[in-house]
This record gives C-alpha cells, structure tokens and sequence, in this order.
C-alpha cells in the first residue's frame, strides 16, 4: 500500500515525465508536463525572440493565450490612452507572435481582454488537477481550483513554449489550517493578510501551501484566488485548495469550460483531488478565523500588517530581526510610531488588480460607497480586473454606484498595481490600495501605499483616512 500523498505531490507525480536522480522527495529534480500558459506583453518577448533565433516553433500553441494588461492604459477611452514607446512596441509585438507562432491574443481592443489571472478563470480554462506556469508571480491564484500554479522567469517561459515541460525541483509542503468563521467585515484578503502578518514575508520560501479548514471551505471561488494569490506574498512558490463543488460549479458557467457531459465525468476524479488522510506535511500551521480582524498594511512589506484598530508599532517593541526593516519603512513611510492607523490621511484611493477586482469584490466595495462620496481631496479610480467583468457590473448597475460616489470607472489592466503604464502615484501620495505589494516605489516612485479589502479601500475614500469598514457597515444598518 502506497504512502498517503498530499495534494500538490498528487499533481506533480501525475504530471512527472522522468527524474534526474533519486525520485520522491523535496528538492527532487525532474522534467514536468504543462497544461496551460498565459503570456503578457511585458514578461514574453524576449520568450519568442528566443524561439525566432533558434528557428523553433511553439509545441503546443493551443495551449498557450496572450493577453495585453501590464503595460497598456486604463483611460476609459481605449483609442485615447497614453502609451509611450516600448509599451506600444511591446503590445505590438505580442500580436506578431500570436499570429506568427499560432498562439491566440487578447489584444487590448478585444472584448475579452483583461489581466491574465482573471481572464483564465472566467473562461474555464483553469481545470483541477492541471499544472500551469507563467511569467508573473502572481500564478498562484489557480491553486484556488486545485491547480498547481507558479511563476517562471523569459528562459523558462521559452522552453515552455518549445517543448511543453519545465526542469522542475520539487517543493517542501506546508498546510495553513484556519477554522472557524470569519467576522462581519472580514474578507479573504484580510484572512491572507493576517496569515502573511503571522508567518512573516518569509514564512513560507520554498514550500507549497495548501490552505484548509472551516474557513476556507466557507469562501467563494474568488475569495479563495485571493488567497493563493497573495500566498506567494509569504514566500509561497505553489498555493493550493482542494477543489469541491463550488469549483465545479464556478467552472460550468464559464464559456470555454468543457462540456456537462464531460464536467459531470470528471467530478469524480476531482474529488480525489485532496491531500490522503495522514499525508505528512513538511510545515504545519493553524489559526481561528474568528481571531482575523480588516488589516491594513502600514509599511513596505505585505507582513508589515496591522489591525484598523491598531497604531504604527514602535522598532523597539519588535523582534530584533525586524527593527531595522520597520525602521526604514516608516520613513519611507513618513509614519511615526504609536499613530493610529485610522488617523492616517490620504491622497489616493484604488480598487483593482489580479487580488481584488473580480465581480465579487466590486460587489463588496459598492455595498459601501452606495449612498456615498468620496472625500474632498482624494483621487479615487477602480479599474475591473476584465472586459468581461467591466461589462458583468455595468448590468448589475453598480458602475453607477462607483461613478455617483465619485470614482473614476476605468478600464481593464493591471493599472495602479505597479504604476508600469500611466497610471501612477505622484511623490510623496498616499493610497488606499487593494493590490498585493506595498513596496518602494510599487505604485509611483515616492508612492506610498497601503495594503487592503476592497471594502476597506470604500470606507477610505468615503472618509479621506485609513478606516474600519465595520464602522460605515454599521451605519448603514442603524
């Protein structure tokens, strides 16, 4: 009888081709089978000048889709987007490599275009049980499907293309367990936060994460992409969930997902997609959920991370290891110890990105700018994380709500995220951001930025300062 296997070691044995040397463990090297890629604009081209020199084609184009989203402009008016040089050079040239190496584009004027962690799920192809590499960390957002996901440099993305396989070393495992329920107020991405708080920016480096529990079980299909897709914020290479009927049921109504005939099949087979009782992992951890409050992020780190409630710590009060890194964030920062995070004003606010800006979490932040407006002297944009999600809430009527609040209702693309188009903060600008980096310079050299909910990033706008969502909630019941 074979040993009990966790769920990513399941994935990987059934995507292993051969291993260089002694098979099984963590750190063991071996030729691994790909499903799916997604390529960007700004992460493939030197990819397929590769593939041009070596006058090599793509082994499987089907499997691959590009998608414009880190460079292009979010203005609402496509035609009138600012777009310097190398961004339109770059935009173009994933075009040509689409048709020349057979490979289908989202370009930026498509209808489906979007950023590309979005954009694979809403379509149904994102599949249990799959393995799926691309350019951008952020990959791990599909292990919310059962999905191992992970990044993967230009070298890698070229050999991806020409063969279908990666030189793969297998990761350590390590399980995240948070029972109980979530508080009013607290979302996924204040649970991921609190995790990331909890465990360190380095918590999880060089382990494959999969989160269970309660709480997990309880949240949507996009809640928990937030989750895996902020996991790689803690060091996370790979982030994983069991996939169940909420998986299933999400993938049925997308337009590429496979056929009734063909879901009902698999459904089966997917159930087996979870970690064997007894499986060992290699780093266990457990929290309650009903212990996670809303977080803000108050430094430069996404573990630089507090409670609403909660005041900039003092260097000397942290672990030594630690002091020096705050240090320089809250100059960075310019942020003094002991200052209550609800008396932090500011300048910007932005509701956006592959973490937070799928349908649901336009929902969330619309439920508290209804009724609404933002604060006299801050600039507010929410940027969908789709086409299709753009057009999905204009038919909800809630862009209505996000423009008489006072937002601006751009368009798709990773936007304000990484300020790598024109969409930037200004020097010394502060945002209420619910993105998944805080660092130096992320959204605008001198930007400064704070990590949160959508929800949180609403009641920010509304109130022109960091605040507790919980309060506004309240409000609108009473």
């Amino acid at each position: 009888m074979s040993a009990p296997k966790t769920l990513y070691d399941k994935i990987v044995d059934d995507h292993r081709i051969l291993s260089f040397g002694e098979s099984g463990g963590a750190g063991e090297r071996l030729l691994l089978y790909i499903d799916r890629t997604v390529l960007n604009e700004y992460t493939s081209p030197q990819a397929f000048s590769g593939l041009r020199a070596a006058g090599r084609a793509a082994w499987r184009p089907a499997a691959s889709l590009g998608v414009v989203d880190h460079v292009n402009s979010t203005n609402p008016d496509r035609a009138a987007g600012e777009l310097d040089d190398g961004a339109r050079r770059q935009i173009e040239y994933l075009g040509e490599n689409g048709r020349d190496f057979g490979i289908e584009i989202f370009d930026l004027f498509d209808p489906r275009q979007g950023i590309e962690h979005v954009v694979m799920p809403e379509l149904g192809l994102v599949l249990p049980g799959m393995v799926i590499a691309a350019g951008d960390s952020h990959s791990t957002t599909y292990g919310a499907f059962g999905v191992v996901g992970f990044g993967i440099g230009t070298s890698d993305i070229e050999h991806l293309l020409a063969t279908q396989t990666l030189v793969y070393r297998r990761l350590k495992t390590m399980r995240i367990t948070i029972d109980g329920t979530l508080a009013p107020g607290v979302t996924a991405k204040d649970l991921i936060m609190d995790v990331i708080r909890r465990i360190g920016a380095d918590g999880a480096t060089g382990h494959a994460v999969e989160f269970a529990g309660q709480a997990i079980d309880a949240l949507g299909v996009e809640a928990r992409m937030t989750i895996c897709n902020m996991a790689v914020e803690c060091g996370a290479r790979v982030a994983l969930m069991a996939p169940d009927d909420k998986v299933v049921d999400y993938i049925s109504g997308c337009p590429r997902a496979p056929s009734t005939e063909m879901l009902a099949l698999a459904r089966a087979d997917w159930r087996t997609l979870r970690s064997d009782p007894g499986a060992r992992f290699d780093k266990e951890v457990a929290f309650d959920a009903i212990d996670i409050p809303p977080m803000v992020s108050w430094g430069t780190s996404p573990d630089q991370s507090l409670a609403i409630t909660g005041a900039v710590p003092d260097p000397t009060d942290l672990p030594v290891g630690r002091r020096a890194d705050a240090i320089r964030a809250m100059a960075y920062m310019d942020l003094a110890p002991h200052t209550p995070l609800q008396d932090i004003a500011i300048d910007r606010a932005f509701i956006g990105s592959c973490t937070n800006a799928r349908l649901t979490d336009l929902r969330d932040a619309a439920r508290i700018l209804k009724g609404r407006r933002v604060a006299p002297g801050v600039r507010a944009m929410i940027s969908p994380g789709s086409s299709g999600v753009r057009r999905a809430a204009e038919a909800e009527g809630i862009d209505r709500i996000f423009i008489d609040a006072g937002f601006e209702w751009r368009r798709s693309g990773c936007s304000l995220c990484l300020a790598m188009n024109d969409d930037s903060l200004a020097p010394g600008e502060r945002c209420a951001s619910s993105t998944n980096r805080n660092f130096e310079g992320r959204q605008g050299i001198g930007g400064r930025t704070h990590l949160m909910s959508p929800a949180m990033v609403a009641a920010a706008a509304v109130t022109g300062r960091l605040a507790d969502v919980r309060v506004l909630a309240a409000e609108d019941i009473s």
